[in-house]
């Protein structure tokens, strides 16, 4: 039997441990090769799946953009950016992530490139567009059920936390910043985050090669997945980048530098392969980045070097 549940910020899955998905995965944005067309991508990063509206959004990063793209189109929108690389308000720099603030009616959107975070009406994009954080390494970002924003800062090593309505400032550090090694109170390079209703911060720690648990107000973190140095064995990890976290604990990262979505148990001390795993080509993944599961337990991945996102669509014959 499983559950599914879904709240206005992200969506926490929750369902059995043994799932399996399909391995023949379907392209629902992209994949016509990169570029900077409206049926194409180049190098995306990070998705964010609206429900209601059927609808992915994606940051593609290497054109400057945000686009939304609808389920079952052969095109899609740009929302944010596409003006060109650049530090005007209305210009984007590598884009890494991207959420919906449902609030707001407007995306957050890590403008890595420009070191900021930046958010963009949805209602009103040509006018209303503000920086809400500069000089700030973002990477990866998740809002909880309270509208708190929380941000990975790959530069100072650390996950930072903006309380909902809070602009500016440096945020509170709820992760690492401790320097850039491998002891528990420390991240090296932190990328994706999953941030569920304790404030239980996961983060996809790249250079460390692992994914560390702080529970809401630690000194040092857990390591939950990887953590025994860069590798392929189902024990290891290769600079982790995608994260979610389902309800009953168990992590799915995308093994970004294996080429495969792994998963961990709560407490195992060793993945299995979701998908991928075969090596690098087109009817393989190449460099997985952002990963996402819609309310059916489908899996959205991020095939970045591929230019495309793919679903895997879950296998009930079991």
């Amino acid at each position: 039997m499983e559950y599914r549940f879904e709240f206005s910020f992200f969506i926490q899955v929750r369902t059995r441990s043994n799932l399996k998905w399909k391995p023949n995965a379907q392209t629902i944005a992209g994949g016509n090769r990169e570029g900077d067309k409206l049926n194409q991508l180049n190098y995306p990063y990070g998705i964010y799946i609206d429900h209601q509206q059927q609808s992915l959004y994606i940051s593609d990063c290497y054109n400057h953009r945000v686009v939304k793209w609808k389920l079952g189109e052969n095109n899609g929108q740009i929302v944010a950016g596409g003006n060109g690389r650049g530090n005007r308000i209305d210009q984007l720099n590598e884009p890494t992530d991207v959420i919906v603030d449902e609030n707001n009616k407007s995306l957050i959107i890590c403008d890595e490139g420009n070191r900021r975070v930046v958010r963009w009406s949805l209602q009103n994009p040509n006018d209303d567009k503000e920086i809400l954080f500069e000089n700030i390494g973002c990477w990866g970002l998740m809002m909880n059920k309270n509208g708190d924003l929380f941000v990975s800062d790959w530069n100072e090593h650390a996950v930072k936390r903006w309380r909902k309505g809070e602009k500016g400032g440096k945020g509170t550090i709820v992760a690492g910043e401790n320097g850039k090694r491998n002891e528990l109170n420390q991240l090296y390079n932190p990328t994706h985050i999953f941030v569920d209703r304790e404030e239980t911060v996961y983060v996809s720690d790249k250079l460390n090669h692992r994914v560390m648990k702080w529970l809401k107000g630690a000194n040092e973190g857990i390591v939950v997945a990887g953590g025994q140095g860069k590798g392929n064995s189902l024990k290891q990890l290769n600079h982790p980048k995608g994260l979610v976290v389902n309800e009953i604990g168990d992590i799915y990262v995308a093994d970004w530098g294996n080429d495969r979505i792994m998963c961990w148990s709560l407490g195992s001390e060793e993945g299995r392969i979701v998908v991928g795993g075969h090596g690098k080509g087109s009817n393989q993944l190449n460099s997985p980045n952002g990963l996402s599961f819609d309310v059916e337990n489908n899996l959205y991945v991020v095939d970045s070097w591929n230019h495309r996102i793919q679903r895997f669509k879950v296998d009930n014959k079991d």
